[in-house]
């Protein structure tokens, strides 16, 4: 069979007889990088899979709840590289669209009565889980 290169390094490749369609080649970081192609093509289309993997994980998590802690103590580096990436992200962010759902900036409250609650907008709202609505007043207390 004629040589190809390998979709993950494209080194020539010569697939073996037994699998004329082998497009990877037995060195483990190809290796990886196919198990992890197909991983990442399983969890788009497997339902199960995905639920699966994140019970496992969420499981792993439940078992090692301080792993992460120590993981940031022992690794400084990770740690700062973090905190860099994020403050990037928050510069890039429109910082008055984030929203925070422990935070009224109300004042003052509103008073208790009837209202009729109106969806305006949400969908550039960094939070999945809040509406921006607009509150008006059908009868005072």
């Amino acid at each position: 069979m004629d040589p190809r290169p390998c979709a993950a390094c494209a080194k020539p490749l010569r697939p073996r007889a037994q699998r004329p369609d082998q497009i990877f080649c037995p060195a483990p970081e190809c290796q990886r990088e196919r198990k992890r192609r197909w991983q990442q093509e399983r969890r788009k289309r497997d339902p199960d899979y995905r639920e699966n993997e994140a019970r496992g994980a969420r499981q792993w998590r439940e078992r090692h709840p301080e792993y992460w802690r120590r993981y940031r103590e022992a690794n400084v580096g990770y740690r700062e590289r973090n905190r860099a990436l994020q403050a990037q992200r928050d510069r890039n962010c429109a910082r008055d669209r984030l929203a925070n759902g422990d935070v009224s900036t109300t004042d003052p409250p509103i008073a208790s009565g009837l209202y009729r609650l109106s969806l305006v907008g949400g969908g550039d709202i960094a939070n999945g889980d809040v509406w921006v609505a607009e509150i008006r007043s059908i009868s005072d207390p």
